[in-house]
């Protein structure tokens, strides 16, 4: 009996700890979204914001509200005038957004706000 109770507790963790192993493949990164601009109209900046935040959390996307902050260089070229930075739950999610409808939509708006000089998406590490 006591060998059986002992092989018994060794399935459950052994399945244990394939499950959790499972859970851990399918889990998603988080990402983050990095746009950097620079202001051509700080008015139509100001228009475009709420619309671009309001479809950015539509898509579960997390505006760190950098769009108007002040970018410091530290090493390398010159930093952008403006970064725009979102979280999002993994890189699909960004890229989904950054092709849907939604976005695609407010492009009139942006582009009299800003020139875009490039926006990428970085996924974070384990």
């Amino acid at each position: 009996m006591k060998t059986y109770a002992i092989a018994l507790l060794a399935g459950v963790a052994i399945g244990a700890i394939a499950l959790q192993g499972l859970h851990a493949q399918g889990a998603k990164m988080k990402a983050y979204s990095v746009g950097e601009t620079e202001i051509l109209d700080p008015a139509a900046q100001a228009a475009y914001l709420p619309a671009a935040r309001k479809a950015i959390e539509a898509a579960h996307g997390r505006a760190l509200r950098t769009a108007a902050g002040r970018v410091v260089q530290i090493e390398g070229g010159s930093p952008p005038k403006s970064a725009a930075i979102v979280e999002w739950d993994s890189v699909d999610d960004a890229v989904a957004f950054y092709k849907s409808k939604a976005w695609t939509d407010l492009a009139p708006q942006r582009d009299k706000a800003t020139k875009v000089i490039r926006r990428y998406v970085v996924e974070v590490e384990k």
